[in-house]
């Protein structure tokens, strides 16, 4: 069982561990990066001890912009002779 539910929007973005983090009891951080939420976990760990967090995003967001639909080009204008 988790130690808590998290909304993403409750987190930090930590740059320099690349990760999405929120303040572990234990003094440490649990930490969860974009490729696993790309991956759809939504378990954050903390590498201090063995607690976990359920974190609640929209797994969507996290998508590759290659799964969105590509927009047509747009016509080009022709000169004519």
């Amino acid at each position: 069982m988790s130690y808590d539910d998290v909304e993403i929007e409750d987190m930090e973005w930590n740059q320099e561990l690349q990760a999405f983090t929120y303040p572990c009891p234990c003094g440490d951080l649990f930490q969860i990066t974009k490729e696993d939420l790309r991956l759809g976990e939504e378990i954050a760990r903390c590498p201090s001890c063995s607690l976990y967090l359920t974190v609640i995003y929209n797994m969507e967001d996290f998508q590759e912009n290659s799964n969105k639909k590509a927009e047509p080009p747009k016509p080009q204008p022709v000169a004519v002779a």
